[in-house]
């Protein structure tokens, strides 16, 4: 705050002011003197600093002074019903009635720290201490700090009930789960929660620099997030923007740069420790030079690398009276830790704010755009074949070919290297938003908000597999293009009104909203046979096809979604003690049966300010202490295509027929209609108490909910007597989720120069089916695959089990003769394979609790933050290490250590069955940061300051694979299976820089 208030110290400006308000002082009516006294006092910030240039005004009046150098200040007032009135350019005004007193000290607190206690809600704001229902809001300096890809790593361990689970790929996508699963589809988002950034609903979040971020705030109950209606079932993060503050103009830059190493890898065999293993066990030895050539070949690291990730931020920006501008720019390169994967991304945003007619109206306009370049390869073959393939071959032929061996079977069967560098997946992506607003204020408390927006999300990619590649042999080369355009268009027009009077409040809201989805805009193509490889993707002309077989083309229609919405609320609020809040949305959804288009979304909430109660001012320990309970139901309909419920004509692979001297693609019914189909809706009931104490040194919450989802969609069988096609999209199912959620926040020290802050969330939740459908009482997920086990499924859902409930056989140790054994369905042990029918329930992905600690401490000019954040309670199915250990097969692929207390005549080891269902616990000190601010004696900087940072610096876990991390998305959560990118340990080093 003192560099806002720099020019105000010099003596020009402050003489200046003093001669204003002095000529306003003797321009008043003598009358208004007559038994006048003087009132005195000290201003200060928050930091006990004395306030210089502060203005002190009598309210009503012209009357006014401004505070000295050392904050203080004298006015003369008449009567004890003067209000003095203090403001400050980049802080709070407050305002002081002076009653019988002749000294009144104030302090001020600077706008960003009282933003702090604003909460968005829905179509507009409030005060924390306002909110009735379930609402974490995160600032950006409580944000995580590391190589952050997109901004949903920003909340990892931040906010209770959010779980958020990333790999180290760079062009993967993290899984978002709030307050466990909700529904069986798993496309489009449909699992996430819904984003709102800077009131545009369902933009996309990667469309933002993580740098941008003013606040998230996280709507977790159905009482916040039912105003959002058919769209919120998941939970809805709504995303703040930075913007300039008043009477504030700034330059800033920020960047890091990072190098990023495999945390992990798995501990597989050398070329003499396989050739010793095949001898001890009476094995003779590989075919040479085919299988071994005499070589020792690491193949995780030539395939794996140290990468190298950078990112700069330069933003600019400014505010007065009647207008705000602002713009930034942000480079972002992260070089993945497996060869030919990167990240590299641009994104240029701009906004300004004019008003108008003494703050009548405001018209807001704002703009991003986010262009990215990804390469990535086929890792779900190079990830399990840099594990497999035999290390006693090298990668090259002595010609410099890659080396194959195409007759080897097994599962490891292609050289990694060459899978690598002779295939190239090339994807670019461009997203813009665009967004107009325009806000007139009609009366005193009633508002008129129209916005309109569009968003375009252009994404072209191209894929090449060589000649030389084993994916495509003897094809000459594989080419595919795509290009497809989505757009977003929403229109929102809504009222506010805000009234006070007396000690009674009311807020309400009324509006309308349009959206339309156009989806599939463009093609996608796919052929064979170049005449060499030097021109990749780029001429899919140059191609020799010998038929039109050879010729694919994407079958992904156009399709356009619309939808309209009716939305209002109430929000009341009685002496600040007693709120209650109540909403409601109609929506229809042209996705849906034309028997069930329009839902309702109704929820009501309320809150008992217990600690303004007159019976709480004699308990000084209890500063805040506030109930809440809420109720409300909202949908989910993300993620749906247009013609979910409508018979869909498409053509089958084996549908051929003769006509007119040529053959002919059948046309016939792919997709049954279903004039029934509706909604999946989610009741929740959320109960939550808030709290502080010790001047709010300590606050927290505690929140239970329950959250049943009903009529839940999904495909399933039957009879082709009924209908054309042997699935149906229906309603047939229901799923709850209870738990608990513990939040505490801290100020455990703070002296002049030394501050400690903490944070403390944990929470539990529980996950059942509650019911299927009659037709299928059991869903059979999670295919593993593997030797002799193709038909397998290792994870169902069913009644009575969550989602995500392993599937498996029950491993019984190992006979006499060292072969594993298992238990049959008739209660013996067998040392065979066993059947499908001898699988039982073996336990759960969903974790028990999850939590995370994060601390702050400042001493003088450094700062030092960390955060440690895990779960606990959850399974995860190794199915990675179930394929490697197979000591039989060991003459045809590599195997890890852990095989080597194996029998070689175990011919049963590599079986998925309990015995690789491993403990997914796991503590991780996800990052930790080290700061200085350095104090220059330059005006026009206001702020240096360098850090160092590291992310994964270490993990505790019994987990044997890379990473308890397992992606937490879709209905197999919880499996490692050959497909997992290794997690990355980052150490950066990085700056900011105010002006």
């Amino acid at each position: 705050m003192k560099k806002v208030y720099y020019l105000l110290k010099k003596p020009f400006n402050s003489v200046a002011m003093a001669a204003m308000v002095a000529l306003a002082v003797l321009v008043q009516s003598p009358s208004g003197y007559a038994q006048t006294r003087t009132i005195k006092g000290v201003v200060k910030d928050e930091t006990n600093s004395p306030l210089p240039g502060v203005t002190v005004t009598i309210k009503g009046t012209s009357l006014g002074t401004l505070t000295k150098a050392d904050g203080s200040y004298s006015i003369p007032v008449s009567g004890n019903n003067a209000i003095l009135h203090f403001s400050f350019i980049g802080a709070e005004a407050i305002e002081k009635k002076v009653e019988g007193t002749s000294v009144i000290n104030v302090t001020l607190v600077t706008t960003s720290k009282a933003l702090k206690d604003v909460v968005v809600i829905g179509y507009g704001t409030a005060s924390k201490k306002d909110v009735t229902g379930s609402i974490t809001s995160l600032k950006s300096e409580d944000f995580n700090q590391g190589v952050i890809t997109t901004p949903a790593e920003l909340l990892q361990g931040k906010v209770a009930g959010l779980n958020v689970t990333q790999s180290g790929d760079p062009n993967q996508k993290p899984a978002v789960i709030l307050r466990g699963p909700s529904t069986f589809r798993t496309g489009n988002g449909a699992q996430e929660p819904f984003y709102v950034i800077d009131g545009v609903p369902g933009a996309s979040i990667d469309v933002l620099a993580p740098s941008d971020i003013e606040s998230i705030d996280v709507l977790k109950d159905a009482a916040s997030t039912a105003i959002y209606g058919s769209r919120a079932a998941n939970g809805v993060i709504i995303v703040t923007t930075k913007r300039a503050k008043l009477g504030q103009a700034r330059l800033d830059y920020s960047a890091y740069g990072s190098i990023n190493k495999v945390s992990k890898q798995i501990d597989m065999l050398t070329a003499p420790e396989l050739r010793k293993y095949l001898a001890d066990n009476g094995q003779k030895p590989l075919a040479n030079p085919i299988d071994d050539d005499g070589s020792d070949t690491k193949w995780q690291d030539l395939i794996e690398r140290t990468g190298y990730s950078q990112n700069h931020n330069i933003s600019y920006g400014g505010a007065g009276k009647s207008s705000d501008y602002g713009a930034s720019v942000n480079y972002f390169k992260n070089n993945g830790i497996l060869k030919r994967t990167d990240l590299e991304r641009i994104i240029i945003r701009g906004y300004v704010n004019q008003r108008f007619f003494n703050d009548r109206l405001k018209l807001s306009l704002n703009v991003t755009d986010s262009k990215s370049n990804s390469d990535d390869i086929a890792q779900s073959y190079v990830l399990p074949a840099m594990l497999f393939y035999l290390p006693t071959v090298s990668p090259f032929n002595p010609d410099g070919s890659y080396k194959e061996n195409y007759t080897r079977t097994g599962s490891g069967t292609l050289n990694p290297l060459s899978l690598l560098n002779n295939n190239t997946i090339q994807q670019k992506n461009e997203k813009t938003l665009i967004n107009g607003i325009a806000e007139v204020n009609i009366i005193d408390g009633l508002k008129f908000t129209l916005s309109g927006s569009t968003q375009r999300d252009q994404n072209n990619y191209g894929s090449y597999i060589t000649s030389q590649s084993g994916l495509a042999v003897g094809l000459n080369g594989v080419a595919k293009r795509s290009s497809y355009l989505n757009t977003n268009d929403v229109l929102e027009s809504y009222f506010n009104y805000d009234r006070t009077f007396g000690q009674h409040n009311i807020k309400l809201l009324a509006g309308y909203s349009y959206q339309q989805n156009r989806v599939n805009d463009g093609f996608g193509v796919q052929t064979q046979n170049f005449s060499n490889d030097a021109i990749s993707y780029n001429n899919l002309f140059l191609s020799n096809p010998s038929s039109v077989s050879q010729i694919a083309f994407d079958n992904n229609p156009i399709s356009i979604l619309r939808l309209i919405s009716y939305y209002g609320r109430v929000q009341y609020q009685f002496a600040d003690r007693y709120l209650i809040q109540g909403s409601l949305r109609r929506d229809g959804s042209s996705a849906f049966g034309i028997n069930n288009r329009w839902g309702l979304f109704p929820a009501i909430s309320g809150a008992w300010r217990i600690s303004s109660e007159e019976f709480m001012r004699n308990i000084p320990t209890i500063s805040d202490l506030k109930l809440r309970v809420g109720y409300g139901e909202s949908g989910n309909s993300t993620g749906f295509s247009a013609y979910s419920a409508l018979v869909v004509y498409g053509t089958q692979s084996s549908s051929k027929f003769y006509y007119n001297g040529n053959i002919v693609n059948a046309i016939g019914p792919i997709q049954n209609e279903n004039p029934d189909l509706k909604w999946e809706s989610t009741a929740t009931t959320n109960i939550g108490l808030d709290f502080g104490l010790f001047q709010n040194r300590l606050t927290g919450s505690v929140d239970y909910y329950i959250k049943k989802t009903s009529d839940l969609i999904y495909d399933t069988p039957v009879s082709l007597t009924q209908y054309v096609y042997p699935s149906l999209t229906v309603n047939a199912g229901n799923v709850k989720n209870t738990g608990i959620e513990v939040v505490l926040n801290a100020t455990a020290v703070k002296t002049r120069s030394f501050t400690w802050k903490t944070s403390f969330n944990v929470s539990h939740n529980k996950n059942v089916v509650e019911s299927l459908s009659t037709t299928q009482p059991i869903i059979y997920t999670a295919q593993l695959g593997g030797k002799g086990q193709s038909g397998n499924y290792s994870q169902i859902i069913q009644a009575g089990l969550p989602v995500g409930a392993f599937y498996l056989w029950h491993y019984m140790g190992k006979n006499s003769k060292g072969v594993s054994t298992y238990l049959n369905a008739a209660g013996n042990t067998i040392a065979t394979q066993p059947l499908t029918t001898d699988q039982f329930y073996a336990g759960s992905a969903q974790p028990k609790m999850m939590y995370g600690w994060s601390n702050t401490f400042y001493y003088k000019n450094f700062d030092l933050n960390f955060l440690v954040r895990g779960v606990y309670g959850n399974k995860i199915l190794n199915g990675t290490l179930a394929s490697l250990n197979n000591p039989a097969d060991a003459k045809l692929q590599n195997i890890p250590r852990f095989t080597l207390g194996e029998s070689f005549s175990d011919i049963n080891a590599y079986l998925v069955s309990d015995r690789y269902l491993e403990s997914g616990s796991y503590l991780r000190l996800d990052n930790a940061t080290l700061g200085y601010t350095i104090k220059t004696n330059v005006s026009a900087i206001k702020k240096l300051r360098l850090y160092l940072a590291g992310n994964n610096l270490f993990v505790i876990t019994k987990y044997k694979g890379i990473d308890p991390e397992i992606n937490m998305g879709g209905l197999t959560p919880g499996i490692d299976n050959n497909n997992y990118y290794p997690k990355t340990r980052t150490y950066i080093f990085g700056i900011n820089a105010s002006f």
